[in-house]
């Protein structure tokens, strides 16, 4: 086996048959100033809020101006860093919790630089296409104002070179998230997903913070080198860490599950399109849910050295192939075009966890690259269909090739890249895992029993390959083949809108080629790095069963699309009457997951929970607090009658002896020297008598 080299769980870079790693740079001016780039939009989202309103495009321009810098920095750090691979850390003590420093800065290696990349590159053509889309919206500022934190809430977290910023990002992540999703909050079920989004997530935080303090605590830092270095010195030298390494190591990919949307935690993702478009396009692409694959990736030796965290990758593993297989189902029966796309998501989620849970850190990492592309085309073509017909459901759609070209033939490249057909990107990235599995299933194993495990994932991977071709080959045809089926004028969407969509089609086309096994690896590079050691697994060629079944499966999806949907007829409904007895109703309800929270966990707190909670609150705190109100007012009385007559007694009567006194004395003061005299020998008198007596 190959072996490698990582830092902080994010960089993997081939060793050399001498076993000597490739020279790291510290990135010289370049990665000293790389704060900038987490700094920049959460300044311009403020910004935007108290200044937005009187720019030229109201805070459209400040937003756009700041993903343009991200865009330009993210691609230098990462042109530097293929020329030169970089990985430094910088850190600013701010405070201390016992001898453990809490600090921030940022981090310049191969997993953020390639996230630094995404968000700009990706995040400043949605923002261009939202200046189209969000034209005439009455909270036109605040929606950029948002946007802004919400890509500057992920540069936090990527930049993070610790467990305190991190989590920072995280929140300022969900925290955007909502108010992106309910941007429409006048519509009830617009706010109720928002809601749903957030509290789904906060379930799930629970378990990154638990993760975070283990694991942490084991080490005594904060700090990702630091405890991937205890992880690089292995369980003796680690034996804290190592004890509470499965426990801190499952709570961490909770956390992760939440994020990004792993089953039974993908309940709120299909909900978030309730949100703008270009907010699920950014989303689904480079920000939000990908936030959990890149945890996973920034502790990945964790999870791969023995004696840690290795167990937990067959929990990693089930998770994803679950979530990529039956997520992807429910795809087949969505009418919402934006709800279709967000399966797919859960789905391709599944695929980058399974790759994390078999080891193939780098397959892992390479899909959630290339699916920044053309899911971000996907969301942004669906936008702009959106905006010609006035409708999300495929139902009122049809016909829509001969009236919107651009739109058309980007969705189409989008969805052959999506559906994993050479030579468009999908096909070598998924390829990819598809490899590193059946890799799995014969030597590397997840742990015991992992082959057999690996096998049945290969073989559900494989069919998720056909399930995603089959709806995607679904979507196309109801939306853009046949005659219109609407009511609205359809028309190509403005300039601003269909520009992003090339920009981003050529990519979706080409960037796998920057991975070839065995040719260019360029991404392998990207992703390279050093001081921990680890088994990834990245195929040195082609694994010609995987890609001829994988390959295989994906054009009979399309093939059984087209004859399927292909066919015209008077409407939708007649069109798209494909139906599995017994699957769909299942498909339909979403496996009664969502009904389930609703019945066994929502309305149980709404009702007999929350009533038990108002009469503990009326009944027992306020008792309490009442009781405790009374008795400090009795109390209060008593202190009282004592400061007023017992204190302010005891001074007044000192204050009344001190002037008798003073009167007596004061008689004494005549001024007449003979009665002084007379009074000192009367004095001198009495003191020798006393004396004398005395003595």
């Amino acid at each position: 086996m190959t072996e490698f080299l990582a830092n902080a769980g994010s960089w993997i870079l081939a060793a050399s048959e001498s076993g000597e790693a490739a020279k790291l740079s510290d990135g010289g001016v370049l990665a000293s100033m790389a704060w900038l780039i987490p700094v920049v939009p959460m300044v311009a989202a403020f910004a935007i809020v108290f200044w937005g309103k009187k720019m030229p495009y109201k805070g459209w321009d400040i937003a756009i101006a700041v993903m343009a810098f991200e865009a330009l920095y993210g691609t230098a750090l990462l042109l530097s860093h293929i020329s030169s691979p970089i990985a430094h850390d910088f850190q600013i003590e701010i405070a201390k919790i016992g001898n453990m420093p809490i600090e921030w800065g940022w981090s310049v290696d191969g997993l953020s630089i390639m996230m630094y990349f995404l968000v700009g590159v990706v995040g400043f053509l949605v923002f261009l296409y939202a200046k189209g889309y969000m034209e005439g919206d009455i909270r036109f500022t605040w929606f950029f104002a948002s946007f802004t934190l919400f890509a500057g809430g992920m540069l936090v977290l990527v930049s993070a070179p610790n467990m305190i910023q991190l989590i920072v990002g995280w929140e300022l992540v969900g925290v955007s998230s909502w108010l992106l999703i309910g941007h429409y909050w006048e519509e009830h079920e617009n706010s109720s997903a928002a809601i749903k989004a957030f509290l789904t997530n906060k379930v799930a935080d629970v378990g990154l913070f638990v993760g975070a303090i283990i694991v942490s605590m084991s080490v005594g830092s904060f700090r990702f080198g630091d405890i991937l270095d205890a992880v690089e010195s292995g369980a003796a030298e680690a034996p804290m860490l190592a004890q509470f390494a499965f426990w801190g190591g499952l709570a961490l990919f909770i956390g992760a599950m939440g994020k990004s949307a792993q089953f039974p935690l993908h309940v709120w993702l299909p909900d978030a399109m309730a949100g703008p478009t270009p907010v699920s396009s950014l989303m689904h692409a480079a920000t939000m849910v990908t936030a959990g694959v890149f945890l996973v990736g920034r502790m990945f030796p964790l999870y791969l050295t023995e004696g840690f965290a290795t167990e937990v990758r067959s929990i990693i593993i089930i998770v994803g192939a679950l979530t990529l297989f039956l997520t992807g189902l429910i795809a087949l029966v969505q009418d919402d075009i934006k709800k279709v796309l967000a399966y797919s998501t859960l789905s391709q989620l599944g695929y980058m966890t399974v790759a994390m849970g078999a080891g193939a850190y780098t397959a892992g990492l390479f899909h959630l690259f290339t699916h920044a592309f053309f899911k971000a085309l996907l969301f942004l073509g669906a936008g702009s269909v959106i905006h010609s017909v006035h409708s999300n459901n495929m139902s009122d759609m049809g016909g829509l090739k001969k009236d919107m070209p651009y739109t058309y033939w980007t969705f189409v490249v989008g969805s052959l890249a999506l559906a994993g057909i050479l030579p468009f990107a999908g096909f070598f990235s998924k390829d990819e895992i598809l490899a590193s599995l059946r890799y799995a299933s014969g030597e590397f194993g997840v742990a015991d029993g992992g082959g057999a495990l690996a096998t049945i994932v290969l073989a559900l991977a494989i069919a998720g390959a056909f399930i995603t071709a089959f709806y995607m080959a679904r979507t196309v045809f109801l939306t853009f083949h046949g005659e219109y089926k609407g009511h609205g004028h359809p028309h190509e969407s403005p300039r601003i809108m269909w520009v992003p969509l090339v920009a981003l089609a050529v990519p979706s086309a080409v960037i796998g080629f920057i991975n070839i096994p065995g040719v260019t690896e360029v991404f392998t590079k990207l992703v390279g790095g050093r001081e921990v050691k680890v088994l990834d697994h990245h195929a040195e060629s082609f694994d010609g069963l995987v890609l001829v079944l994988g390959l295989i499966a994906a054009l009979a999806g399309i093939y059984l699309g087209w004859r399927i949907w292909g066919p015209d007829k008077e409407t939708q409904q007649e069109r798209d009457t494909f139906r599995v007895d017994g699957l769909y109703p299942l498909l339909e309800n979403k496996y009664y997951i969502d009904d389930f929270y609703m019945d066994g966990v929502v309305r149980p707190i709404r009702g007999p929970v929350a009533r038990a909670m108002d009469w503990f609150n009326g009944h027992v705190l306020d008792f309490i607090v009442n009781g405790a109100g009374l008795l400090a007012k009795a109390a209060g009385r008593v202190v009282y009658w004592f400061d007023q007559r017992g204190v302010d007694g005891a001074i007044n009567a000192s204050g009344a002896i001190t002037g008798a006194g003073g009167g007596v004395l004061r008689l004494l003061q005549t001024g007449k020297v003979q009665q002084y005299a007379v009074l000192i020998f009367a004095a001198t008198v009495i003191l020798v008598g006393g004396l004398v007596i005395w003595f």
